[in-house]
């Protein structure tokens, strides 16, 4: 084994900013929708593309992006990636017109997808036994925290900026953190060698976009009745995945690079029962994010600003945590997430069961233990996951493997966000109870969590199950 990177650790601080500040924008502008509204004279409708457009795009692109790491060098495709999100979101800040701004964060979704995977596939190129732990550690964290101060930041930046066009600066942002990572990671980011070959699979690629599409559309259009008028799209998705399949295993056979190598679920250990667990946590986790915030705003009356400060302590909480667990994984193998999703649902169940009796002035100091206690066990879930489904990897597969995984969380973030605002809103609409529409969400996310965790205990039991004599 040749000697690490001197840099590495220089490297992973260039690339989780980048990547910290691509996935906040999947939550950051929701508080800024208002504003946006007020000063373009958009509908709800068009309105509702500005979040829904940047998650699509995102999700479409993270496996082709993986793809295009491993076969032409991660350095490469992360320095396009990076500019692309830089130029993208300068487009969204000066956008005169709400097509305009739909089209920017269409394009900004597009490269932060593209982005997204590089950062995995760095990680298995840099780090190796024990630190590769730690390095995924930084990971989870970026994605767990990114996901939750979301409606923080951008309340802050909406505060600090003011005034009709103040939801400007939501975009701004991104340039100096931007141009200062792009400054670092060509100093720092090394060239590696393309491990994968230059051939791509076009036609995999058009087939599994066209199938996550049919999945995602739907979904992000929930506000705009996407599920009652678009439910067909649906088995169209299953049939053009199965169709993906069976193209990727003809490719296989003739020789030819995949688009993605099915032998990641078949043949690798670890990959398949992580990418269940991945999606199903963020199918419990990332929708109460909204429902908070509905609930905060429109229930209690908070501010942006103190609807975003309710939920700190569950992002303290992860990024503790997250920082912690990670070099946990070699020793604690997959129990880590078991005890960490166990952790998640009983902090989710316990707020619930707060919001229930606690007076409304009240709850946002009464939540404050259980949220840090459910961000602590969500700490323990997104990097020991990761590093445990990804460790077996071969390193010519990093980053479409790191695509797949993403995609799986973004498909996961899109079904719980529609379903747990589905439950609050007929809740709601028929009791007119704020805290029982909320509680009933967090229990119904509990739920979905407890999948996750049926599916963790599965592996660790398997993990532990002795190995038949030959």
């Amino acid at each position: 084994m040749t000697d690490p990177d001197p840099r590495r650790w220089r490297v992973l601080a260039v690339t989780q900013a980048a990547g910290f500040m691509s996935l906040l924008d999947v939550s950051i502008v929701n508080v800024a929708l208002p504003s946006i509204r007020a000063d373009l004279g958009a509908g709800p409708g068009g309105i509702q593309w500005v979040v829904s457009g940047y998650a699509l795009t995102f999700g479409l692109s993270l496996v082709a992006g993986g793809r295009l790491g491993d076969a032409l060098g991660r350095r490469r495709m992360f320095l396009i990636a990076l500019t692309g999100f830089v130029l993208t979101s300068a487009l969204a800040g000066i956008a005169p017109s709400l097509l305009w701004l739909v089209v920017a964060r269409l394009l900004q979704g597009l490269t932060g997808g593209l982005l997204t995977p590089q950062n995995s596939g760095l990680i298995q190129d840099l780090f190796h036994g024990p630190e590769r732990g730690r390095a995924f550690g930084v990971l989870g964290a970026t994605i767990g925290v990114s996901t939750a101060v979301g409606p923080i930041v951008g309340g802050l930046i909406l505060a600090a900026a003011g005034g009709p066009a103040g939801w400007r600066w939501v975009f701004f942002v991104n340039l100096p953190i931007g141009v200062v990572a792009l400054a670092l990671a060509l100093r720092l980011v090394p060239r590696l060698d393309a491990r994968g070959r230059a051939d791509i699979d076009v036609v995999g690629a058009l087939l599994l976009g066209a199938a996550v599409l049919g999945v995602l559309f739907p979904l992000v259009q929930v506000d705009n009745g996407g599920l009652a008028h678009l439910w067909w799209l649906f088995p169209i998705a299953v049939v053009i995945g199965w169709s993906f399949l069976r193209w990727e295993h003809r490719v296989v056979r003739l020789g030819r690079a995949p688009l993605l190598d099915t032998r990641l679920f078949t043949e690798t250990p670890g990959y398949r029962a992580g990418a269940g667990i991945g999606l199903a946590y963020f199918c419990g986790f990332s929708g109460v994010w909204l429902v908070f915030a509905v609930f905060f705003q429109s229930g209690l009356g908070y501010t942006p600003l103190e609807s975003g400060l309710a939920v700190t302590p569950f992002a303290i909480g992860g990024a503790v945590a997250a920082a912690v667990a990670g070099p946990l994984v070699a020793r604690w193998g997959r129990l880590i997430t078991v005890l960490g999703l166990g952790t998640v649902g009983i902090g989710f169940a316990v707020v619930a069961l707060v919001l229930l009796a606690e007076p409304a002035h009240a709850v946002g100091l009464w939540i404050a233990a259980p949220m840090a206690l459910a961000g602590i066990g969500g700490g323990a879930v997104i990097s020991p996951n990761t590093t445990l489904t990804l460790s077996e990897v071969p390193n010519q597969l990093a980053g479409v493997a790191g695509g797949v995984l993403q995609t799986g969380q973004r498909i996961g973030t899109a079904i719980g966000t529609a379903t747990l605002a589905a439950v609050y809103q007929a809740v709601l609409g028929g009791s007119g109870h704020y805290p029982l529409a909320i509680a009933t969400a967090l229990f119904a996310a509990v739920a979905i969590i407890a999948v996750a965790f049926a599916l963790a205990v599965r592996d660790w039991r398997a993990d532990r199950a002795p190995v038949p004599a030959g």
